[in-house]
């Protein structure tokens, strides 16, 4: 390609950011996003491998790899169109526009908005590549002023997410808001501590960003196949909930990652609500049903019988459930992971029978939900003092729902030995340990296992999550 066609073509990529931010900033102004809508047809329709790999490299930060990767990618396209004859470009841009509409109309939260800016962002797009900047200023112009706008849509969007969270803390108090628990280790640098704040807590969905709902006019249906359809507010969950303490753990939680969390929830057990509601005998099944009309559903019977103690959950901590973390209430059953244990952002339960499918089911995971593999994780490797060979190695296990039972750990193959544990402060929950090392001089790896009261011992061959959840040891190496 010749120095001309790059310098066009270049161009033509300032003319995509400029347009693509006048569409952003649009779609904001009007509560909605055109990345958005884009980002979600991505998560729902990319082959999982592409999915895996994008969990896999970006950790905490999917979503954000996930704007900008949908960023990116229409500046690139932009440039492909821009290479085409002139006949076909119009078509292909018109195209753009409405795929990114269709893109944010899909679902139960289609958003006006978001098509609104994905077809001006089109128009714009149209009008920017007639006339195509040629000198280095004018491209320069049409990239900082998509920058710009993007920038302010984001202020904008940030600024409406603030004012909900605003509204949902006004709330009030959910929970009794006892001391901080103890386990007997105090606080150690580098341990987690013993309840996760909803801050540090992680986050794992396929929404860009939690949707805003409404504390005052949200109710909670139950029906489908139930003697007693109900519909339930925020007050009327408060008035019959429970408090208990749990781990909750992301399938895609690999050997020592950080998608793990442990909580004191306040939930309405779902055992009182089936016998409010009466199931009917044709019900088989619980689907727990998202604003946006995500879906997870789960057997009945097990619930229904406490075999699984599950929980409408409505505050976290002594909070209500932060947006992100589903306000304004969710479905938490303790040893799932999190994503079979029940839907974030709920408007209904729905009593069904076998015939439905959940959106996990139709990406090629397994139909029945899946227990938590009990984890020991490494928080703490560290030497007392220069020069000593006695290092502190400590962390935090988990095998709910029996609870854990022992934490071992192993030091360049070795035999494993035992380590001290602390208080449990129940059996769902997370569970710390420590142990003094003395380590001779040179590097060494550090492995941890549990086992669980019902004496199943950790698997120590790396597995990947998809499609049974992950597996392996959690190893550090240190330098004594």
């Amino acid at each position: 390609m010749s120095v001309n066609g790059k310098r066009r073509l270049l161009s033509a990529a300032a003319v995509g950011l400029g347009a693509l931010g006048a569409g952003e900033l649009i779609a904001a102004a009007r509560g909605g996003s055109v990345i958005d809508g884009v980002g979600r047809l991505a998560a729902d329709t990319a082959p999982v491998p592409v999915v895996e790999a994008t969990v896999a490299m970006s950790g905490r930060h999917d979503k954000e790899v996930t704007r900008a990767g949908v960023a990116v990618g229409a500046i690139a396209a932009t440039a492909g169109i821009a290479a085409l004859p002139e006949r076909l470009r119009g078509p292909a841009v018109a195209a753009f526009g409405a795929g990114a509409a269709a893109a944010a109309l899909r679902g139960s939260t289609r958003s006006t908005a978001g098509a609104f800016g994905g077809v001006a962002a089109a128009g714009i797009l149209r009008a920017g590549l007639r006339r195509t900047p040629t000198g280095l200023g004018g491209g320069l112009l049409w990239a900082a002023t998509g920058v710009g706008m993007l920038a302010a849509a984001e202020t904008l969007v940030r600024r409406e997410d603030r004012l909900h969270e605003e509204r949902v803390r006004r709330v009030g108090p959910m929970g009794s808001h006892t001391p901080v628990p103890e386990d007997g280790f105090g606080t150690e640098p580098g341990l987690s501590p013993l309840i996760t704040k909803a801050g540090r807590f992680y986050v794992a969905d396929v929404n860009s960003r939690p949707p805003r709902i409404d504390p005052n006019q949200w109710r909670l249906s139950i029906s489908g196949k139930v003697a007693h359809p109900l519909r339930l507010s925020l007050s009327d969950l408060a008035d019959r909930a429970v408090e208990f303490d749990a781990v909750m753990v992301c399938v895609h939680n690999t050997a020592g990652s950080g998608r793990a969390g442990n909580a004191r929830w306040l939930g309405v057990p779902l055992t009182e609500l089936f016998d409010h509601a009466v199931p009917e005998s044709g019900a088989t099944r619980l689907i727990t049903r998202a604003v946006d009309g995500y879906t997870i559903s789960l057997p009945l019977a097990p619930l229904r019988s406490g075999e699984w103690p599950g929980y409408l959950v409505i505050g976290m901590n002594g909070e209500p459930l932060a947006p992100e973390h589903g306000f304004p209430a969710r479905v938490f059953v303790p040893g799932l992971y999190g994503q079979y244990t029940g839907a974030k952002w709920l408007t209904g339960l729905e009593l069904a029978d076998e015939t439905h499918v959940d959106y996990w089911v139709k990406r090629g995971w397994p139909r029945e939900p899946m227990w938590i593999n009990p984890h020991a994780r490494i928080d703490v490797a560290s030497c007392a003092s220069s020069g000593s060979g006695k290092f502190t190695i400590a962390g935090v296990a988990w095998a709910p729902p029996q609870g854990v039972s022992a934490v071992e750990i192993r030091v360049d193959e070795t035999d494993w030995t035992p380590v001290e544990l602390g208080s449990e402060l129940a059996p769902a929950a997370w569970r710390r340990w420590r142990t003094i090392a003395d380590l001779p001089p040179g590097p060494h790896t550090i492995q941890a296992r549990v086992t669980s009261r019902s004496g199943e011992v950790q698997e120590g061959t790396p597995r990947p999550p998809f499609p049974h959840g992950p597996s392996g040891f959690h190893a550090v190496t240190v330098t004594a």
